[in-house]
């Protein structure tokens, strides 16, 4: 893992809603470094989708459709 890939993520993960900001650096902070490249592939993927929707997953008000996704959906949403 290169500093600028790091970088990226923690770029990435500045969504404009201070909530949302908090989950995905704690996930980044905690997992990142162990993380797989199949995991971190999943990662930018689920950055890839608009805020509200990200909004409602992480904060368990809907279901994420999307059974590669809903996994990690999961593993963001746990305190530790």
């Amino acid at each position: 893992m290169s500093e600028g890939d790091l970088g990226r993520v923690r770029w990435r993960c500045r969504r404009g809603m201070k909530e949302l900001d908090f989950m995905l650096n704690r996930f980044v902070d905690r997992h990142w470094e162990s993380a797989s490249e199949a995991q971190r592939a999943q990662l930018w993927q689920l950055l890839e989708c608009e805020d509200d929707q990200l909004w409602d997953w992480l904060s368990g008000r809907f279901a994420c459709p999307d059974e590669s996704l809903s996994e990690l959906v999961e593993r963001i949403r746990q305190p530790t």
